[in-house]
Order: C-alpha cells, then sequence, then structure tokens
C-alpha cells in the first residue's frame, strides 16, 4: 500500500490540492500499479512563520521582500517541488 506524504505551505485552494492528490494516487498507480483504492495521500500544509531555510522564515522572507520595494513571490506561478522559495545565496548572483 503505497503511503505518499507532501508537506506544501499553506496558500493552495481546495482545488489546487485536490488536484495534487488526484495527480500523485495516478502516478503512484501507473509507476508501481497499486490498486487506486489502497493508495494513501497525506497533505500537510505549513504556515509561512513555521517554515525557515537558512534560518529565514518564509514569512520573513516575504516581509523583507515587500519591504524592500519588491513584490512577494506568487507561488502559483512557481514550480518548487511544494517548497518555498529558498532564499539567495550571497555572491551567487540572483
Amino acid at each position: 500500500m503505497p503511503f505518499i506524504d507532501v508537506t506544501l505551505g499553506t496558500g493552495r485552494s481546495p482545488e489546487q490540492v485536490r488536484a495534487l492528490i488526484h495527480e500523485l494516487t495516478e502516478a503512484a498507480h501507473r509507476a508501481v500499479g497499486a490498486p487506486v483504492a489502497n493508495i494513501r495521500v497525506v497533505i500537510r500544509e505549513v504556515a509561512p512563520q513555521h517554515w525557515a531555510a537558512g534560518d529565514v522564515t518564509t514569512a520573513e522572507r516575504a516581509a523583507a521582500r515587500t519591504a524592500d520595494g519588491t513584490a512577494p513571490p506568487d507561488n502559483s506561478q512557481q514550480s518548487t517541488g511544494g517548497r518555498p522559495p529558498a532564499p539567495a545565496q550571497e555572491g551567487s548572483g540572483t
């Protein structure tokens, strides 16, 4: 019985979460031949103040972008594998 556990930052619509569950179920079914009824999917949503990379929370990163005049990223357009975008590293040119 495949068990798929996904952690996402909050902010997706119920329709997006439902679509993800469907696509993950179908992918597991195709990849390993498991019956759809035996595939389990759990989606965990994490608040921006509870998710950090490089000791900076997603909420802090968004606040810093807003404070410097740039807009926070639009997560509906990004493909980060379900993770909030990582902060730019000093000297990386980004």
